[in-house]
């Protein structure tokens, strides 16, 4: 068919449903914040239990929605990493407690190291020794938490482009700003550097595994990826990032304890939030420094004289992503209060742990950005620009 109505029906054809995700663009691409008010949330929800059945699905939701939504920048190469180091923090706290003991008792007893004897002084404290099954489920439960939590931490790094997050700061955080582009640049380049060195050694038929090869490559590998994140910064300050105009000394001192204040506010809510027995003065605590911190930072915007080019907009993509996050985490929260040993299973005596129906069903609501978040592109499309 030829005309007008062939191309009438080629465009009907392509037009896709309202309600799929489209392809991402520079100008419907989720702000970073999104990404990591998600990853948060999570986050908080695998502080809030030791079930390893939870812990999974945490990071299996949080594995899923990486592989769905990250695209070939080179900070989304690192989410294997924070992966890696997860496991190595679970070696660790299992190693500590096979070595220095632990104050859960147990009766199974699996073997028995030499114990180092140690003097008075130092009563509680132990090296080596008898070595039960409850000891180590218990650590092993304690550090799978710990390696879950930096692993959604690491989902939201591999997710967000650092860059569109330092334009989403406001304005009084600016100079700041620049030292977390640095920081959170760091890493995604290390991995980078890892891999483009790994290759080279492959194409010249030299081993790319084992101790060896890490004492040879590691320094290399810190310099590049300090060299490359400082010259990010170099480029933002010829920029003028951190010009700042002349305000008044009171309003400087009144942004300076609003900021602060609420800046420990906010420090002290999350921790009730992270803490099992402060989920009371948690959330009170929080609204007030973020109240707090709002109005500082809205006062300090009054010295920036930045400019801002293409804003990132919050749209209803935006709050679906932050909100799921925040949902699995309120859900994890009033499950712990409600039935708290489903969240925290026994070690003594040892029984298997059960998987709660309702906090699960929750942490599936984490999958949601999986399907609205905008599609990226393929390694051969477009390349993404801030």
């Amino acid at each position: 068919m030829t005309g007008p109505t062939a191309g009438r029906t080629d465009t009907a054809a392509h037009r896709l449903p309202a309600w799929r995700a489209p392809a991402a663009t520079r100008s419907n691409a989720l702000p970073a914040g999104a990404w990591w008010l998600w990853a948060l949330g999570l986050a908080t929800a695998a502080s809030r239990t030791t079930n390893p059945l939870l812990l999974g699905l945490l990071v299996g939701v949080a594995g899923y929605v990486v592989a769905a939504r990250r695209t070939d920048a080179p900070w989304a190469r690192s989410y294997g990493m924070f992966i890696r180091i997860g496991l190595f923090v679970i070696a660790v706290r299992l190693l500590f407690s096979v070595f220095l003991g632990s104050p859960i008792p147990g009766t199974h007893t699996l073997f028995t190291l030499p114990e180092v004897p140690l003097p008075d002084w130092a009563k509680g404290v132990r090296i080596g020794g008898r070595v039960t099954a409850e000891q180590l489920l218990f650590a092993l439960y304690d550090g799978a938490k710990l390696a879950a939590l930096l692993i959604c931490v690491g989902a939201a790094n591999s997710l967000a482009n650092p860059a569109r997050l330092l334009k989403s700061l406001p304005g009084a955080l600016y100079e700041a700003g620049v030292a977390v582009v640095v920081a959170m640049t760091f890493a995604p380049n290390m991995v980078a550097d890892v891999l483009r060195l790994r290759t080279a050694r492959r194409l010249r038929g030299r081993p790319t595994g084992g101790v060896r090869v890490v004492l040879q490559i590691g320094l290399p590998v810190l310099e590049g990826a300090l060299e490359r994140s400082v010259a990010v910064a170099a480029s933002m300050d010829a920029r003028g990032y951190g010009r700042t105009a002349r305000v008044p000394a009171a309003v400087r001192h009144t942004t300076n304890v609003l900021t602060l204040g609420g800046l420990l506010g906010v420090c002290a809510g999350t921790y009730g939030l992270l803490a099992a027995e402060g989920a009371g003065y948690g959330v009170p605590l929080l609204g007030a420094g973020l109240l707090a911190a709002m109005a500082g930072l809205r006062l300090g915007g009054a010295r920036s004289v930045r400019t801002r080019y293409r804003p990132d907009r919050w749209g209803v993509r935006a709050w679906l992503v932050a909100g799921s996050g925040a949902a699995v985490a309120a859900a994890m929260i009033r499950a712990g209060n409600a039935d708290p040993a489903a969240l925290h299973p026994g070690v003594v005596p040892l029984v298997a742990p059960v998987l709660p129906l309702w906090p699960a069903a929750a942490v599936l609501l984490g999958l949601l950005p999986a399907v609205v978040a905008p599609v990226p592109p393929s390694p051969t499309g477009f390349e993404e620009q801030v």
